[in-house]
């Protein structure tokens, strides 16, 4: 930033003010005859000229990228789920700027085989950001997360990035029911990767994510934004689908204390947006299919997506960009790639007064 003193036609300029301490500045400020008014710095020349300078408040802006729901099949990188996942790749690389990272949002395989991972693995491999990998139960139900584990590392962890928290969860535990019904490890992934399972049950995050996810919150002022990804929405939206989390108000009560929250979740495949609480929801694109929308249970909040053209491929796909506020909330853009792209923004959400708890079944 540069001050400037007009009087008598002199310059005087001053470095960046980054990194600066308050006491160095107010020492900085005194010599240049800069006088403080509120949270704006005004500086004052012998001529009693008065120039406002702008100062940036609260934390840095950023943007990150997601790529979800690729449901990869070991059939090389000509079938069309591959294609698909290239090109959200090749998308994401010509961005300028480049976003600071890039989320996978889960679903990476279809029947979690290794061949599926590791050609999923290959094809994100040239993503120039850095890749936080979420997991779907696509990639888990086969081996019961063996696989991933070895490729991507633990399904559950946090990290912090320009004054943000950001957790992401598997979200996709489900209670054992195939030992005593002794189902096959494809048997057991082919019935959790159907749609409408009535023999299954339900997701949750669990006793013990939820009591790590307590104690990693535990350390995390409540001042401080809080980003959540996870692949099941956290919240109950259509449970016949499975588009349900079972335990979900549980992890809420967690979540509520913070001043800003945000969760951004993979599964449904579509243009999705609820609000509970202080709790904004934000659903994501698949690169491989959209899903038609629920028949009963939509959010009030979702701008709803026109029915896909069923003879596209690419019609009601895609990825997404999310661009983090210097107040730690996020204007949510669906870069669909048959249409236009469709902004959700937090200005818009924190307007209205909407809180959809969910249905009970």
């Amino acid at each position: 930033m540069s001050i400037k003193n007009k009087g008598k036609n002199e310059h005087v300029q001053r470095a960046t003010l980054a990194g600066v301490s308050r006491r160095e500045f107010l020492k900085t400020t005194m010599k240049a005859g800069v006088v403080l008014a509120g949270s704006d710095y005004l500086l004052n020349s012998p001529e009693n000229l008065v120039q406002l300078v702008a100062m940036k408040k609260g934390k840095e802006e950023f943007l990150f990228a997601y790529i979800s729901d690729s449901h990869l099949l070991a059939r090389g990188k000509e079938h069309r789920f591959a294609k698909a996942l290239i090109k959200a790749v090749e998308d994401v690389n010509a961005m300028s700027p480049q976003p600071d990272f890039v989320l996978y949002g889960g679903d990476l395989a279809q029947l979690g085989l290794r061949e599926e991972l590791s050609l999923g693995k290959e094809i994100i491999a040239p993503l120039k950001p850095g890749v936080h990998m979420m997991v779907g139960e696509h990639d888990w139900y086969y081996d019961m997360g063996e696989a991933w584990r070895e490729f991507f590392g633990q399904p559950t962890y946090s990290f912090d990035h320009k004054g943000v928290h950001f957790i992401v969860l598997n979200s996709i535990i489900v209670e054992d029911y195939w030992s005593e019904a002794k189902m096959t490890p494809m048997e057991r992934m082919l019935f959790m990767a159907q749609l409408d399972n009535p023999k299954g049950r339900p997701f949750t995050v669990g006793d013990e994510q939820r009591k790590w996810l307590k104690e990693d919150l535990a350390g995390v002022s409540k001042a401080t934004p809080v980003v959540v990804f996870s692949h099941s929405p956290l919240y109950k939206y259509y449970k016949p689908w499975n588009f349900w989390t079972d335990d979900a108000e549980k992890v809420q009560q967690l979540l509520t204390p913070f001043k800003s929250v945000t969760v951004i979740h993979g599964h449904t495949h579509q243009v999705l947006t609820n609000k509970i609480k202080n709790i904004v929801f934000h659903g994501m694109l698949s690169t491989a299919w959209p899903w038609p929308y629920a028949p009963e249970g939509i959010p009030a909040l979702t701008i709803q997506m026109d029915r896909p053209d069923p003879f596209n491929q690419f019609d009601g796909t895609g990825w997404g960009t999310a661009n983090v506020t210097s107040l730690g909330n996020i204007n949510k853009t669906y870069h669909l790639w048959d249409r236009n792209p469709m902004v959700v923004s937090y200005e818009k959400l924190l307007t209205s007064k909407e809180s959809v708890p969910g249905p009970s079944y």
